[in-house]
C-alpha cells in the first residue's frame, strides 16, 4: 500500500502536474490552450509533463486530422478520478492559503 501512495505523490508532486490536470478537468484542450492557461510553464516543460502523464495513463493525446492536423489532450477516467481527488486540495488552499 505504501508503495502505491509513494508513486501517487511522486506523480502529483512534480512541478506543474496538478495545474495541468486541473486545466483538463472540464474539457479537452490543445497544447496552446494549456500554455495560455499556465503562462509560466514553458513549452519544453509542458511537453515533458504531458509525456509523463500519458505514460502514467492519466492523459490521452488525440490527433485531430482536420486541416491543420493538431493534437488535443484529455483526461482518461484514471486522470479524471485523480482530478476529483485534487479538488480537496484546491478547497483546502482556498480556505487556508
Amino acid at each position: 500500500m505504501c508503495n502505491k501512495i509513494e508513486v501517487a505523490y511522486h506523480i502529483i508532486g512534480k512541478k506543474w502536474m496538478c495545474l495541468i490536470i486541473h486545466s483538463l478537468m472540464e474539457e479537452p484542450k490543445r497544447f496552446s490552450e494549456i500554455c495560455t492557461l499556465i503562462p509560466d510553464l514553458s513549452k519544453r516543460m509542458l511537453t515533458e509533463r504531458m509525456k509523463e502523464l500519458e505514460d502514467c495513463g492519466i492523459v490521452l493525446r488525440n490527433i485531430i486530422t482536420d486541416r491543420p492536423v493538431r493534437s488535443e489532450y484529455s483526461l482518461t477516467r484514471k486522470g479524471h478520478d485523480l482530478g476529483v481527488a485534487l479538488l480537496g486540495v484546491e478547497s483546502w488552499a482556498e480556505k487556508w492559503l
